[in-house]
């Protein structure tokens, strides 16, 4: 049996946020951080202090987690961004709304002394004395501290402080997982009821020493207990006057709901797995009662998770196909009206969503790759509504004259019909790229809806239901967010946005079959109508050609999907893994290419080699940064894992090169940033994802200076398409 929690975020929008810049508004973003550690970033909202954001997001966490934090920032371009203010939610806070939490919260200014992380080894006794009792403190080492420097550590010391007397522990210096070993000594009074605080601090030369966090004792429930050992979390210091700035700072909109899960043994759900799958195979034949229940008793809210998790039972048992094909007949059986097929939150809608995250990702990085990256690099300024229309200068130096506002709208015309031609003609050559189990789901929609819909007045009602998917449901979120569909590392900025945003209404009006409601809906649209028009054609082509596939030719890859998204990270790093023979020097490490996904961490000489070596996810126990005095080097992390055979195994990682950004090479500072981020965002997934409850022992390989194995409180994150405030 184990126990997980989930937390789905959505991050609405900000009002009444303070100016940070010059102009007289802000570029706002938000940061969620977990117990301090940071895990979502959103898009940057440019020029406004009433921001909307409309992200979602799944995270999954361990039950233990404490709060969590939204961070309302405003990047600038030259300068380190400026921290707006923060809304900080406990998780005894969220837990108390069953419902979830919803509404408007105040930010609140961000003190220093409360922005702690981390936990303090300590060792507290009581012995008896010639006159009084003794009370000893040993300081044994720190984990996970703040980094409170610009060379992202800190220098810490410990104050331990009682009835007056402080006594401090000496200086760590670069460090976040310091070890002192210190031991402290205070007479303890008969009836003294003041407690002993341990204060971790980063130590300056020059300004004021920086709080890292406190735990306070109870005295007169250690002289029960006589000796008392463990880790325990850092607390802030909130004995200081704060200032009330709530209001001040503006507000922020944020939907929070949390969900505890005990999960049983599979045994457990063996009964009502063999029930569902009876149902799934006998489809409309069998009493079909079981599958309706669900949808009916389903809540909005909640039913895009029930349809992830059928599709994962059902992609397990190789009945992902037959569970689709029952779910299209169902909602083809209670629609009447061809207008609103397929276009509610139904379960069918849902577990079709979830389907094609699961088994066409690849496919459609091969489609829209090429031309999302193609937007990013170009930075066009494009926009075909009049209204919004931002006159600007062309020419050269000494002939400058404003553009006009038909030749921006004839210019932006131009460039969206060469993106939606260049889209359709990928889309069109493709056919064979797309997945067989993609193509034989399609082929049985297809056949019902004609089956539902007979006669030529509904000739285009199958390839609009093909299209309400593959257009509406996927390509078109894709185009808007290339970010939570991995199409990009980030979030597109704001002339990139809106030129994305049109795209998607144009593939959209294709999807459509450019019917005349959806040309009604906005005329400054018409320039592209004669681009539309065509692609109707070619997309109602590589309809016809994408159903085209006999039972032969279906591959068996259902049992073999999972419900993963395209490598999380991938490049070269280089590893080291023990072997328990001779010293682990830096020379040892071997550069490999390395992928990672969501099933394992694959090593091999070249990114095209056959053969490789694979770390399982699921045998990773622990994941953890190695200080640079380990090996006399930056970037490097361990990997504690079971091998096939169940033994321990320790695998070392550095970063020495990495990806760079549209070609150009970074050097100096931004070089070094640019590889920490990239051996943390490996770190981060292997930390957050779901292992054993049993933790293993410190491995013999360990130089001097590491930590023991052990699991940190990471949150894996599963992004969801974001709703858009304008809705195309």
């Amino acid at each position: 049996m184990a126990k997980r929690s989930s937390l789905y975020i959505r991050i609405v929008e900000g009002k009444n946020l303070p100016a940070k810049d010059i102009t007289g508004s802000s570029d706002p973003y938000c940061i969620v951080k977990v117990d301090n550690e940071p895990i979502i970033r959103t898009a940057t909202v440019w020029k406004t202090l009433c921001p909307f954001w409309g992200e979602e997001y799944q995270v999954h966490l361990p039950p233990t987690f404490h709060a969590v934090a939204f961070y309302v920032m405003d990047e600038d371009a030259l300068s380190r961004d400026d921290v707006i203010g923060k809304v900080c939610l406990t998780r005894d806070t969220i837990a108390s709304h069953p419902k979830g939490f919803s509404g408007w919260a105040h930010l609140t200014e961000v003190d220093p002394d409360e922005e702690v992380q981390g936990e303090i080894h300590l060792r507290l006794e009581v012995w008896p004395g010639a006159r009084a009792c003794r009370l000893r403190c040993s300081v044994l080492e720190a984990r996970d501290l703040a980094p409170k420097d610009r060379n992202g550590t800190s220098d810490p010391f410990v104050r331990v402080r009682y009835k007056g007397r402080t006594r401090e522990t000496s200086i760590v210096k670069k460090s976040c997982y310091p070890r002192w070993n210190e031991t402290f000594e205070f007479e303890l009074q008969e009836g003294a009821m003041e407690a002993l605080c341990v204060e971790a601090w980063d130590w300056d030369l020059v300004s004021r020493n920086d709080f890292l966090g406190k735990v306070v004792i109870d005295v007169q429930r250690l002289r029960v207990v006589q000796q008392e050992e463990g880790w325990f979390r850092l607390q802030p210091d909130q004995s200081k006057s704060r200032r009330h700035d709530e209001g001040n700072l503006g507000s922020l909109q944020l939907e929070v709901r949390l969900r505890d899960e005990t999960v049983l043994p599979s045994s457990y759900y063996q009964p009502l797995v063999h029930l569902l799958c009876h149902e799934v195979k006998l489809g409309m034949q069998g009493p079909g009662q079981l599958i309706p229940l669900i949808e009916e008793t389903t809540s909005t809210e909640c039913r895009q998770d029930v349809a992830t998790n059928l599709l994962k039972l059902f992609l397990g048992q190789g009945l992902a196909k037959d569970f689709l094909d029952l779910l299209f007949q169902l909602e083809l059986s209670r629609t009447s009206e061809t207008n609103t097929l397929f276009r509610s939150n139904s379960l069918a809608s849902k577990s079709v969503e979830s389907f094609l995250k699961v088994a066409g990702m690849q496919y459609l990085h091969g489609v829209l790759g090429p031309i999302i990256n193609k937007v990013f690099e170009e930075k066009k300024y494009v926009e075909l509504d009049p209204s919004k229309v931002e006159v600007k200068d062309v020419g050269c130096s000494g002939l400058h004259r404003p553009q006009t506002e038909a030749e921006v709208l004839e210019q932006s015309a131009q460039t969206l019909r060469a993106h939606l031609g260049a889209l359709l003609s990928a889309l069109s050559r493709s056919v064979r790229a797309c997945p067989a189990v993609v193509r034989a789901t399609f082929r049985q929609l297809f056949r019902r809806v004609r089956e539902r819909f007979p006669g030529a007045q509904h000739e285009n009602v199958p390839f609009i239901a093909v299209t309400s998917f593959l257009c509406l449901r996927f390509f078109s979120p894709a185009i808007m967010s290339p970010k939570l569909f991995h199409l990009r590392e980030r979030h597109a900025d704001a002339r990139t946005s809106r030129t994305l945003l049109l795209l998607a209404k144009a593939v959209q009006n294709v999807g459509n079959m450019d019917t005349p409601a959806s040309r009604a809906k906005e005329a400054w649209m018409e320039p592209l109508q004669p681009t539309v028009h065509q692609g109707v054609a070619q997309l109602k082509d590589f309809i016809t050609k994408l159903v085209d596939i006999e039972e032969k030719d279906e591959l068996d890859l259902q049992r073999t999907l999972s419900l993963q998204a395209p490598p999380v990270k991938e490049g070269p790093l280089f590893i080291h893994r023990t072997k328990g023979k001779g010293p682990l020097m830096s020379s040892s490490f071997k550069k490999l290419y390395f992928s990672l996904t969501t099933e394992a961490l694959s090593f091999a000489k070249t990114p095209s080699s056959k053969k490789s070596a694979l770390i399982k996810l699921a045998n990773i126990r622990a994941a953890e940064k190695v200080e640079e005095k380990s090996f006399g080097g930056s970037h490097v992390m361990q990997v504690i894992y079971t091998d096939d055979a169940g033994r321990p195994q320790t695998a070392y990682l550095q970063c020495k090169e990495f990806p760079f950004v549209s070609g150009s090479r970074a050097t100096g500072k931004s070089s070094d940033i640019r590889a920490t981020k990239y051996i943390w965002r490996v770190l981060e997934y292997l930390r957050a994802w779901p292992r054993g409850q049993r933790r293993l022992k410190s491995s013999p390989h360990q130089p001097p200076g590491l930590l023991p194995s052990r699991c940190l409180p990471w949150g894996q994150v599963e992004l969801l398409p974001p709703k858009r405030r304008d809705s195309v």
